[in-house]
């Protein structure tokens, strides 16, 4: 059992207490918070924990905040100190908004604005814009397409890019924009073969 400070995704609910085993990493703990929280649509990347340790040993209690990284096993690291000396706090990075035009999945719409962090792959932005929908396509079958219009321009992400990165070194934001696209057969399989 670990209980998790999550105020970040709900102010009126200090803590969550989750059942899990040894092997849980911490990516594991922010994911099944998010499924806890009906928020499977928000991205993971944006999310990470921090373990608070106090050290009563000298006497005045020391507390020191440590980052987990995604590997991190909170059930072991937990049990490294006493019980009540630590707790485990979740986060939230810097992100930016991404805009996706999905019309490909719902005829009437027009986009979706996604928060994403920094390190979200094109591969992830896919995966919750399906996400969005409650759809059970798999990811593989959509692409992420870069489209500047003005410039008769257009390329389709590869998997691993970071689109807000993308989206950043954009000379001029208002003419480019992110298309999410249905696949040809074969097309997915041939650009993962090229990188």
């Amino acid at each position: 059992m670990v209980k998790v400070y999550a105020r970040v995704l709900c102010a009126d609910m200090e803590y969550k207490t989750l059942s899990i085993d040894a092997s849980a990493s911490s990516s594991d703990v922010v994911r099944l918070l998010l499924s806890k929280f009906k928020m499977k649509h928000r991205d993971p990347n944006l999310f990470y924990l921090t373990m608070e340790v106090w050290v009563r040993k000298t006497g005045i209690p020391i507390r020191t905040i440590m980052v987990l990284d995604d590997e991190a096993r909170p059930v072991e690291l937990q049990s490294c100190h006493p019980k009540g000396d630590s707790k485990f706090l979740l986060q939230m990075r810097r992100g930016g908004l991404v805009k996706v035009y999905d019309s490909c999945l719902m005829a009437g719409s027009l986009y979706k604005s996604l928060l994403v962090s920094e390190r979200t792959t094109a591969e992830e932005v896919v995966q919750l814009v399906l996400h969005c929908y409650n759809s059970s396509d798999r990811g593989s079958k959509y692409s992420l397409y870069e489209v500047c219009p003005i410039k008769s321009y257009e390329r389709a992400l590869h998997s691993n890019e970071l689109p807000l990165r993308i989206q950043q070194n954009w000379p001029s934001p208002e003419h480019f924009a992110f298309h999410l696209r249905r696949n040809q057969e074969g097309t997915h399989q041939k650009r993962q073969i090229e990188m």
